[in-house]
């Protein structure tokens, strides 16, 4: 591919195709390795329906002339734009985040902005390179050099966002590297291709009280992260700041990284992509929370044991667009629906539950046959010693359903938004449990089973944890990711991580990290109605999530603020939808305020109704074909010419010619 000499932006490529076969592709900007050769996708064509080269393409017209052939711009396909980050196939991401005021610095320079970039430093010695102390050395007199010209530094891409910017997005960093002002929140994405022989130098510069307008900032400090700090999927690291002039501790800086590393092997194509894809028809769906409800804190009867196949499914036969579920891993790395960390386990098997009968373990240290196996109870259920469910014997009311299975037995119409359980930092330093995985792990796991068992199923994933979603993003590029957010609350402990503690901060973050958008607390949002807008200005989906939305007055109202989903218990009572009663081969729909009324449609989600739309209009886009291809036929036979030489062919052969054309 070579550009064009007129404009450097135009590129041409002259290739051989196949002849009568439609060809679609797509547009991206790639990297590849020089010591692997290994592509790398930076940024792709998102579009669901790709570019297509016809099979009636002209080649007369082009060949002599007549047709200029068409200029194809990155990313634009008639106005409709789309061009998004990829994801990863073999390198992998280091982020690394300052934010909480993260410097503690000397009292004279303790006012002053800093500014910090991030460089990569090949540590891959071999006969032919300079040791590893040369290396360092060099990189201090490389202050005034622009990033990545160091004969030092290795095959990489650093990327830097400021969600104190409410336009955040990730850009290269700048010579002197992106300034850190008061309770900012910087980001920075390093891609490296062999992490393991990668070394991170952080320097800091400001500026002197006495610089002139003109005069660049100084070198105040410095500091190098090897490779050995970084074994773990993610952690936070309390480093020193060494003087760049007189080579003594001058303070202290902390950094949290997280490691994303590629899902392995990669499933993920440039066939098609819905990372950022939602209809506009989708507008106020139907979500079952934990497919009919919270089952522990209802008080009435005649309920389902929450985020059970059963459960599941009643949400469905109501009317459910979507169900949203938590899924989580079993000791031996099974993905299951389970929303609590914990569980109580039953020692001994009594009707009458004693103090001493019942042990609390996290769910993580049990695998999935002890899970199936054994008499296990909700939190809820031990804490007050009453068993609320005695359903042993129905299959499909048991917790810790597989997430392979609600892929295999759920309506497969029906969306999944698909919850991931981690345990985060509260911002009283307590944890929610502690961890025992490996982050990576974790969501490779589940990741791997959806991508394996989902089909055309619409799903979203959604997390409370920023980097899970970071994680979700980057490892695949099918299926969106929400952010899930708890906002201005009284009703929960706010968490470590600000990013989750307001609707601003998470729409940031969705915004810059490329998610699809953000699941809002309906508890912020009826407090500040607005907050809708700073999601639907840019682009973003927001979805609703909350006790608050457990009211038919309620769901109304955020559905006329354009809220694009609400997720909510009890759809069988909440929902406006008629409730589908199987009697003998019809169905009759239900209403509670009109009473009963014979209907032949069943309830049916969106994504059921637009299946059948699009049924609808390739029936009649084929049927079109076949009339045009029957006249075309018709009107060639009527030929004289043609029927003449045909006849003849027909006969020399000792057939007879056949007026009938086969359906396509």
């Amino acid at each position: 591919m070579t550009a064009d000499n007129g404009d450097r932006n135009i590129w041409r490529l002259e290739t051989e195709l196949p002849r009568g076969d439609s060809v679609k592709y797509r547009y991206l900007i790639c990297s590849v390795d020089p010591t692997s050769g290994n592509v790398h996708v930076r940024r792709f064509e998102t579009h669901t329906v790709p570019r297509q080269v016809p099979i009636d393409l002209a080649d007369e017209d082009v060949n002599v002339g007549k047709a200029q052939p068409k200029i194809d711009t990155l990313g634009d396909i008639d106005g409709n734009i789309k061009l998004d980050k990829g994801w990863l196939t073999t390198e992998t991401i280091m982020q690394f985040k300052f934010f909480d005021n993260p410097f503690s610095v000397k009292e004279r320079i303790k006012n002053r902005l800093l500014y910090v970039k991030i460089t990569t430093m090949n540590l891959r010695i071999n006969a032919e390179s300079q040791n590893l102390s040369s290396l360092l050395e060099e990189s201090l007199s490389n202050d005034t050099r622009e990033n990545g010209v160091e004969s030092a530094t290795t095959y990489s891409f650093t990327e830097v966002t400021s969600l104190r910017n409410p336009n955040s997005c990730y850009e290269q960093q700048s010579q002197f590297g992106c300034p850190y002002h008061k309770d900012d929140f910087l980001i920075y994405n390093v891609t490296v291709a062999e992490p393991e022989n990668v070394a991170y130098l952080v320097d800091l510069y400001t500026y002197s009280s006495k610089s002139k307008e003109d005069e660049p900032p100084y070198h105040l400090g410095y500091h190098y992260i090897l490779p050995n700090f970084l074994k773990k999927s993610e952690g936070v690291l309390e480093l020193p700041v060494t003087c760049a002039s007189k080579h003594r501790p001058l303070g202290m800086m902390r950094i949290e990284y997280l490691k994303i590393t590629p899902l392995l092997p990669s499933r993920c194509t440039l066939e098609r992509s819905y990372i950022r894809y939602w209809n506009k028809r989708w507008t106020g769906l139907d979500v079952g929370h934990r497919g009919s409800g919270t089952s522990f804190k209802a008080s009435d009867g005649n309920v389902i044991r929450e985020n059970t196949i059963a459960s599941l499914k009643k949400a469905v036969a109501h009317g459910a667009d979507m169900v949203e579920f938590d899924v989580q891993l079993s000791k031996d790395l099974v993905p299951v629906i389970y929303h609590d960390f914990d569980i109580y386990v039953s020692l001994k098997r009594k009707t009458t539950l004693e103090t001493n009968d019942m042990l609390e373990l996290p769910m993580r240290e049990l695998t999935l046959e002890q899970l199936r196996t054994l008499k296990v109870y909700h939190v809820v259920e031990g804490r007050n010693r009453e068993a609320k469910f005695f359903d042993e014997d129905l299959e499909e009311h048991q917790p810790f359903p597989q997430l392979a299975e609600a892929l295999d037995l759920i309506d497969p119409h029906c969306g999944f938004n698909i919850e991931i359980k981690w345990s985060q930092k509260l911002k009283d330093g307590r944890m929610e449990s502690e961890l025992t995985f490996d982050s990576n792990l974790y969501v490779d796991c589940i990741l791997r089973v959806v991508l394996e068992k989902a089909g055309n199923r619409r799903i979203v994933f959604s997390c409370f944890d920023a980097d899970i979603c970071t994680m979700l993003r980057l490892k695949q590029n099918l299926y969106p990711v929400m952010f899930l957010t708890l906002g201005v609350t009284s009703r929960y402990p706010s968490y470590h991580d600000p990013r989750c503690n307001s609707i601003e901060m998470a729409v940031r973050n969705a915004y810059a990290t490329e998610l699809l958008g953000i699941v809002a607390h309906t508890e912020d949002l009826l407090r500040d109605q607005t907050q809708v807008n700073l999601a639907t200005e840019k682009g973003l989906i927001i979805f609703c999530w909350g006790d608050d939305n457990n009211c038919k007055d309620t769901i109304k109202h955020l559905k006329s603020l354009g809220i694009h989903a609400i997720i909510y218990d009890k759809m069988d009572i909440y929902s406006d939808k008629a409730i589908k009663v199987e009697e003998g081969d019809g169905a009759v729909s239900v209403n509670s305020s009109e009473g009963v009324t014979v209907s032949q449609q069943p309830t049916e989600s969106v994504f059921l109704v637009g299946a059948r739309e699009s049924q609808a209009a390739l029936l009649q886009q084929i049927n079109i074909e076949n009339r045009y291809e029957q006249t075309n036929q018709h009107e060639f036979l009527n030929d004289k010419d043609v029927r003449l030489s045909m006849d003849k062919a027909a006969a020399s052969t000792g057939s007879t010619l056949s007026t009938s054309t086969p359906s396509i």
